[in-house]
């Protein structure tokens, strides 16, 4: 296969990821919109066949993913990732039966531009670089106490915050799963040390890497109780500076361009920040015409009432708008 066509392949593999991805996380967010949480909430979840189609939407995204990194470069197939946020918007908006805001245009936009900035500056120098167990272990302690801390503060709040909260850790949960897989596929390639003890060390590292990947997930199915945009824009930002953090620290790794990379990556933070601002406002900007259905002097309905069953809808009726 020549250049050009591997880079074909490349953008339509990292397309499909990214609708992938975006259509898991609309059912994610719809799946908590309609969660009543408390004791069982879990298992309640795992019961339904939408969170099912959730996780496989995830996971066909993911092998999208890799496959497109196969035929294309890093610095081509990371940033088309970020189109996810661009097809969650409007996919949302139509199941929810209403109309993106300007504002969370502008956010998505002002996000795209910070996240794309960043990943082009924060791309491997080394990929045949790897953690050694030792490493990974500190990796991992560190991260579950930084987990906890987040979904700690994110319990004791209320709105965006908690969702925000719980996002940043899906998405340091995801970056660090990321890392420990580069770590697994650079430790098969060349034979892991420790002669025939090593099956040990690749079985620990499988382990790490399927119990980060699942800990991400339930992470951001409790992020999109404060809504889809905001939160799906975080999971993006903090996952590749997860990934930045471990390799810059451990890997030897550093930004591309010297120190101009550290600038631009500072800038590119600064954007991101900016359009998640504008995501978190954005929700409460539509006017009431924007909404699909809705008559001059009614009261505008939920934004996520399709998803609600109309027997919980009847029940948790109120005289004024749900906020």
């Amino acid at each position: 296969m020549n250049a050009v066509t591997g880079t074909v392949v490349a953008v339509l593999l990292s397309l499909v990821s990214a609708a992938g991805y975006a259509l898991a996380a609309v059912a994610q967010s719809r799946l908590a919109s309609a969660s009543t949480g408390g004791r069982g909430a879990l298992r309640r979840l795992l019961g339904r066949p939408q969170w099912w189609w959730a996780v496989g939407l995830n996971a066909a995204g993911a092998l999208a993913h890799v496959a497109a990194l196969h035929y294309g470069p890093l610095t081509l197939v990371q940033p088309l990732g970020a189109l996810t946020l661009v097809a969650a918007l409007p996919i949302g908006a139509y199941g929810a039966h209403r109309r993106v805001s300007r504002t969370e245009w502008r956010g998505a936009a002002w996000t795209l531009v910070g996240l794309v900035g960043l990943v082009a500056v924060t791309g491997p120098t080394a990929p045949d670089e790897a953690l050694n167990l030792r490493e990974a272990l500190i990796v991992t302690g560190a991260t579950l106490l930084l987990i906890g801390l987040l979904a700690s503060r994110s319990r004791s709040r209320a709105g965006a915050t908690t969702g925000l909260g719980h996002a940043t850790a899906s998405g340091v949960a995801s970056g660090v799963g990321s890392a420990l897989t580069q770590t697994l596929t650079a430790a098969l390639a060349r034979d892991l040390p420790g002669g025939p003890s090593g099956w040990w060390q690749t079985a620990l590292l499988a382990v790490l890497i399927a119990a980060f990947a699942v800990g991400g997930l339930l992470l951001s199915q409790a992020a999109y109780r404060g809504g889809l945009a905001a939160p799906l824009a975080v999971v993006n930002l903090s996952n590749p500076a997860a990934a930045a953090v471990i390799g810059v620290a451990l890997l030897g790794e550093t930004f591309r361009a010297g120190a101009w990379g550290w600038v631009v990556a500072a800038a590119a933070s600064l954007v991101a920040a900016r359009g998640v601002v504008l995501l978190t406002t954005g929700l409460g900007t539509e006017s009431p015409e924007a909404v699909t259905g809705t008559e001059s002097g009614a009261v505008p309905s939920p934004r996520l009432d399709a998803v609600v069953p109309s027997d919980v809808t009847e029940a948790l009726a109120v005289p004024e708008p749900v906020r």
